[in-house]
């Protein structure tokens, strides 16, 4: 014979404080936990999603970045000319020579300056991304001294709007237009022409090369080429995976400082939690007399007193990921390690977070109530009876 589930919720309602100091505590532990994984997520998502999986980086070997690398024009035509190259509607070749640059711009905000990307593109670059989207002005003009600024930037650095003027590599440039790439690390770029932006900072090579393929079933192919190739010192990567190892060293440390925080906040969730089941224990002393009395078992008692802890913990986790959904309105922006500029990306919620919150409550729940419940059901019946 079970606890009627009734008595178990008209236990906590009795207590309203407790019960909503208790479930308020693993709440706030179950949002920051879920704002760590939402963190991790919103820019795993945005690194990765910058790269499309018919897309080849090329880079110089064990560069790790596209900052770090340097291919020069011989090997970049050799690079630019492999038969696995698709060709465009007007039979060009869907290849595109980069060169990246690092400059510090003020921010509208706080005035204080921080790194943004320059990323030089050939005539084929923005068709490479077809993330990429001209939503204000137009593309910049090759040959010419525009720029197109991401989304992310026109927002947050001073002169980066459209009809402004930012002034770098001793050049004026005019910004055109303002790209959208949904969310994507090329947010938080500025293009320009490449051949103008090398001979603005006296860069006589490229820092990468972009390619789209026939097929991607060829990567294995063209890559076994390439870094055969004793005139070459290059490395072949899909432009997805490039992305994601771009993404892996910040994001274990948030995911480790995350976890760190909420283990932290969880252990005094637990113990605020044990001690509520213990005074209820404390107080309720006859009543659990009364139900052992009454036929009812000592697992009935445990599990009674368990599934009152799981309902606090319940109602800490729906609280929790409530108000930790409500960040997804935010964009927050950081410095990347690998190519030391800012980006911006904002909190993803998806299934997977949900699930592991509401299980980290539970589980909180559990902790904190499984010795409460268990001294209940030692509780002898006499002894009960008497502390009325």
């Amino acid at each position: 014979m079970s606890v009627p589930l009734s008595y178990i919720w008209r236990n906590l309602a009795a207590r309203k404080l407790t019960t909503l100091l208790t479930a308020g505590g693993m709440a706030l532990v179950v949002f920051v936990f879920a704002t760590v994984l939402m963190l991790e997520e919103g820019l795993r998502k945005t690194l990765v999603e910058t790269g499309s999986p018919d897309n080849v980086v090329i880079t110089r070997r064990s560069a790790g970045t596209e900052v770090q690398s340097v291919i020069d024009r011989e090997q970049a035509a050799i690079v630019e000319n492999q038969p696995e190259v698709a060709y465009s509607a007007n039979g060009l070749r869907l290849a595109s020579k980069e060169t990246i640059v690092l400059i510090s711009l003020a921010k509208r905000s706080s005035e204080k300056a921080s790194n943004v990307l320059i990323r030089g593109v050939g005539q084929k670059g923005i068709e490479l991304r077809p993330q990429v989207e001209i939503t204000e002005g137009r593309m910049f003009r090759p040959g010419s001294t525009e720029i197109i600024a991401g989304k992310s930037v026109a927002e947050r650095y001073q002169g980066a709007g459209v009809g402004e003027t930012l002034r770098f590599g001793q050049r004026e440039w005019t910004v055109v237009g303002i790209m959208d790439a949904g969310k994507t690390g090329f947010d938080s770029e500025i293009w320009g022409d490449v051949d103008q932006l090398m001979q603005a900072f006296r860069r006589p090579v490229y820092s990468s090369v972009i390619l789209k393929l026939n097929d991607p079933a060829m990567l294995s192919q063209l890559k076994t080429r390439i870094e055969n190739d004793p005139r070459l010192t290059l490395e072949v990567k899909q432009e997805s995976v490039f992305y994601a190892e771009q993404s892996q060293l910040l994001a274990n440390f948030i995911r480790y400082l995350g976890m760190i925080l909420s283990i932290i906040f969880s252990v005094g969730a637990i113990i605020g939690a044990m001690i509520t089941m213990y005074a209820s224990v404390a107080n309720r002393a006859t009543e659990i007399g009364t139900l052992r009395a009454l036929g009812f078992r000592r697992k009935n008692i445990l599990t009674a007193f368990l599934v009152e802890a799981l309902m606090l913990g319940a109602a800490g986790g729906v609280v929790g990921l409530i108000l930790a959904s409500f960040m997804q309105f935010f964009t927050i922006s950081t410095m990347n390690w690998q190519s030391f500029s800012e980006l911006a990306f904002s909190f993803t919620l998806n299934g997977a977070i949900i699930i592991k919150s509401f299980t980290f409550a539970l589980i909180m729940g559990i902790a904190g109530g499984f010795l409460p419940a268990a001294r209940a059901a030692r509780l002898n019946i006499v002894d009960s009876l008497r502390a009325a």
